[in-house]
């Protein structure tokens, strides 16, 4: 099959993804063989691929936000069948025995792999999924939108939830206007939550406001008022501080972010008043199912920018500086 090959992380403009012929893989007994028709490409790709997170295999075909028909099942899968129209989210697998994964926490388990990272992914053909993690794509939605809402909805989907603004209301602060924050700013809204957008980008300002925004501006600037939760998507430590500044008393600043630049200096004023700080550490398949079915209720979709599998490079570069809004999607086959 043809894949995209990270042999060794180094940055994007040196295009270190190879287009390769490498071997299909054939299913264990609890796997299923899935035909990829489409893989969105993330910020955590790009992480990986520059070794911004430390390698946990190489070579790697990496990219998690994968979409494709089984078309070949294990001797030991139940209830998965062939032709069925798949997705595979960042979580490949969760051991179900350790405290974490027994407290609910699968996201945290200490024997977890993660799809595009420590096993191979979806920047190829074909790939291998084990069966009780993969996610069945309702109907109403399109191969090509479906795609994004594997990470991109279902890690903004957890970071909203830990919010916990859809059990009080409120205002909700999104910092980082790119796919997850356009998703979510989208959901939000359906779910009667008030929003305001920081970005540093006047066009995202503007897409922002048409796109259900309550206020948007700069990063910097003061909002109408003050926010009850923020998310913070921006992979920088100068914006969370910036979404710390902004908070209510009593508030929360969830990071949506596996990696941020470090966190150089923190006021202690600015967590006083009961303020917190959460993390999102990767998903559990409940937001996954969750997710996919308020996207389905609500309408819920991407804007998509499409590249083919031999572009992945290119795609990269694009996602890196910021030339697009939506999602960028690998069309495989």
């Amino acid at each position: 099959m043809r894949a995209m090959l990270l042999r060794k992380p180094a940055p994007v403009e040196t295009d270190p993804l190879e287009y390769a012929d490498v071997e299909t893989p054939s299913p264990g007994s609890e796997e299923v063989l899935i035909k990829i028709s489409e893989c969105g490409v993330c910020r955590t790709d790009l992480h990986i691929v520059e070794g911004e997170l430390p390698p946990l295999k190489l070579p790697l075909i990496p990219g998690h936000q994968v979409i494709g028909r089984v078309v070949e099942v294990g001797r030991n899968v139940e209830g998965v069948h062939h032709g069925e129209l798949v997705g595979v989210p960042w979580l490949y697998y969760a051991c179900g025995e350790c405290k974490y994964c027994r407290r609910g926490l699968e996201n945290l388990c200490d024997h977890a792999l993660f799809t595009g990272y420590s096993v191979n992914g979806g920047y190829a053909e074909y790939m291998v999924a084990h069966y009780r993690f993969i996610h069945r794509i309702p109907g109403e939605l399109r191969e090509l939108e479906a795609a994004p809402l594997m990470c991109a909805g279902a890690v903004g989907y957890r970071s909203l939830r830990l919010t916990g603004l859809l059990e009080t209301g409120g205002v909700l602060g999104l910092f980082g206007y790119g796919a997850a924050a356009h998703l979510m700013l989208q959901t939000a809204r359906k779910l009667g939550l008030r929003v305001y957008v920081f970005t540093s980008s006047p066009w995202k300002i503007e897409h922002a406001l048409k796109n259900g925004a309550e206020w948007a501006g700069a990063t910097s600037e003061e909002p109408p008022s003050k926010l009850d939760a923020a998310i913070v998507y921006a992979p920088v430590s100068r914006v969370f501080v910036e979404a710390l500044r902004k908070l209510d008393k009593g508030g929360r600043v969830v990071l949506g972010e596996i990696y941020m630049t470090p966190v150089e200096r923190l006021e202690y004023r600015l967590l006083w008043e009961e303020r917190e700080v959460k993390t999102v550490a990767n998903v559990t398949r409940r937001d996954v199912l969750e997710f996919l079915q308020i996207a389905v209720k609500h309408g819920i979709k991407p804007e998509v920018k499409t590249f083919r599998l031999e572009q992945a490079n290119e795609a990269l570069k694009e996602l890196k500086h910021g030339r697009s809004l939506g999602q960028i999607v690998l069309e495989i086959s």
